[in-house]
């Protein structure tokens, strides 16, 4: 998720590590807030994968500063990170389908017709076990308030979907 993160804010503008992590918390503070000790290694990684370059420069004050840019691979990649089947454990599901969604600008009608269409699958997956789970198990009031819960959220989760979809079709 993090390599998605700074792929997507390097898109729009040359950064120092500052800057990553800055731009990150602005655009998905409500989603995630990496630390430094993630996004540095992420960095590395990325560089080192020919997915970003790096350029070392001095600072006004006479201090090193590096400066981060993403690659044309780097949009290959950012693109094939969206486009990833949806994480089939349920908790880490929706944060990063919500992400995906914050990003799908980058990608072209069929690339989020076919997002899409994964997306509201595995939600849809969910809430049919969810509901299975409920029916089948003897749970207590607590439990099955929450499980409740959680079909309501992915429902909601998939007309905020269809609402991407209607406003594509509009286009």
């Amino acid at each position: 998720m993090i390599e998605l993160l700074i792929l997507f804010e390097l898109r729009k503008k040359i950064l120092t590590m500052y800057g990553v992590s800055r731009e990150i918390h602005g655009d998905f503070s409500v989603l995630t807030t990496p630390s430094y000790g993630t996004i540095k290694p992420a960095l590395r990684r990325l560089e080192k994968n020919g997915f970003v370059k790096t350029q070392k420069t001095i600072s006004d004050g006479g201090r090193p500063s590096k400066f981060y840019s993403i690659t044309e691979e780097g949009n290959q990649e950012l693109k094939r990170l969206i486009l990833e089947p949806p994480l089939i454990n349920p908790i880490h599901f929706l944060p990063m389908a919500r992400i995906k969604l914050a990003c799908v600008e980058i990608l072209d009608k069929d690339e989020q017709t076919k997002m899409f269409g994964e997306l509201k699958k595995k939600a849809e997956n969910i809430i049919v076990e969810t509901k299975n789970l409920i029916t089948f198990k003897d749970l207590s009031f607590y439990p099955k308030m929450v499980f409740d819960n959680l079909i309501l959220e992915y429902k909601n989760f998939i007309l905020l979907i269809e609402g991407f979809e209607n406003a594509g079709a509009g286009k």
